[in-house]
C-alpha cells in the first residue's frame, strides 16, 4: 500500500520545510551515489559508501559503551568526524537505496504537508527532529550493542504520522494498492496508520532476537509514532483541547475557490 494524496489537505503552497527536508535527502542520496556508484540504487555499491555509512550513522554499540567503533574487518579507517550523539542527527538524512528514500520521502510529503501547516514551520521542524531522535534512542534500547548503523528518515517520518494521526484522524488518504490488482482506495488516516502501526509492532516482536538478520529497525518506527503521538496529545492537553478532534460533520465545511476548507 502506498499512500500518495491527502484528499482532505488544504492547498495553499508549498510548505518551505517539508519541501527542503525532501530536498535535503535527495542531495545526500546523490552524494551517496557519487561516492558509491550506481549500486547505491539498490543498496549496494562500493566499499566507500559503507565507509560512509559508518561514519554518519548512528552505530547504538558507540553511544552504550562511550567509544568510537574504529574499524572494519579489513581494518579500513571508519572513525566518525563528529561526536557520537550527532550521528543521531546525521543518520536522518542518508538512505539505503532509492527504494528507502522514496518510500520515506512519499509519507513525509503526504503527511508532512497538513502537519506543517497545522504547526507552522517552527514547531513542524521541532516535531521531526523531536521524534527522530526518540526513533533512535528506541532502537538503541532494544539492541544497545549493535554495531550496524542506522540510517534513514524513518524514524522521524513515523512520528509525523504519529502526530497527523492525532491531528487529521477523520481525513481520507488515497493509496495505490498492488497486489493480485493495481487499484486505488481512500481509507480515514486512523484505519491506514492504525493499521501501519499495528503491522510495525507485529513485525518488530517477531525480529526480537534477530537484529543480526534484520535490516529493518522497526522499533525505531514504534518509537517514533509513539513520540508523535505524544506530543500532539500533550500539546492538547495543555491547551485543555481533546485529544482526539471530534468527528466533522458536513455543516463545518465551507466552499471557497480552492476547494473544501474546515
Amino acid at each position: 500500500m502506498f499512500p500518495f494524496a491527502d484528499a482532505g489537505a488544504r492547498r495553499s503552497g508549498i510548505p518551505p520545510v517539508t519541501a527542503g527536508l525532501i530536498a535535503l535527502n535527495c542531495l545526500v542520496f546523490l552524494y551517496e551515489l557519487q561516492t558509491g556508484g550506481l549500486g547505491v540504487l539498490t543498496g549496494g555499491g562500493s566499499r566507500d559508501i559503507a565507509v560512509f555509512f559508518f561514519r554518519w550513522g548512528f552505530i547504538p554499540s558507540e553511544l552504550a559503551e562511550g567509544r568510537d567503533y574504529q574499524r572494519l574487518l579489513d581494518g579500513t579507517g571508519i572513525a566518525s568526524p563528529i561526536p557520537t550523539w550527532a550521528t543521531i542527527l546525521s543518520s536522518m538524512f542518508i538512505h539505503g537505496g532509492i527504494l528507502h528514500l522514496a518510500g520515506n520521502m512519499l509519507f513525509l510529503w503526504v503527511f508532512g504537508n497538513s502537519m506543517e501547516r497545522s504547526l507552522g514551520p517552527l514547531r513542524f521542524i521541532a516535531l521531526y527532529l523531536a521524534t527522530g531522535v526518540a526513533a533512535t534512542l528506541s532502537h538503541l534500547a532494544i539492541d544497545p550493542q549493535s554495531q550496524a548503523p542506522l540510517i534513514g528518515a524513518s524514524g522521524a517520518v513515523s512520528g509525523v504520522l504519529g502526530a497527523y494521526l492525532l491531528t487529521y484522524p477523520y481525513n481520507r488518504i488515497r493509496a495505490l494498492i498492488v497486489m493480485f490488482i493495481i487499484t486505488v482506495i481512500e481509507l480515514p488516516a486512523m484505519w491506514l496508520l492504525g493499521g501501519w502501526f499495528v503491522w510495525q509492532l507485529f513485525q518488530a516482536l517477531t525480529s526480537l532476537g534477530l537484529s543480526s538478520t534484520v535490516s529493518v529497525a522497526f522499533f525505531a518506527h514504534i518509537g517514533g509514532f509513539a513520540a508523535g503521538l505524544a506530543l500532539i496529545a500533550a500539546a492538547r492537553l495543555l491547551t485543555r483541547r481533546p485529544i482526539l478532534p471530534r468527528r466533522p460533520s458536513p455543516w463545518d465545511y465551507w466552499r471557497d475557490d480552492d476547494g473544501w476548507l474546515e
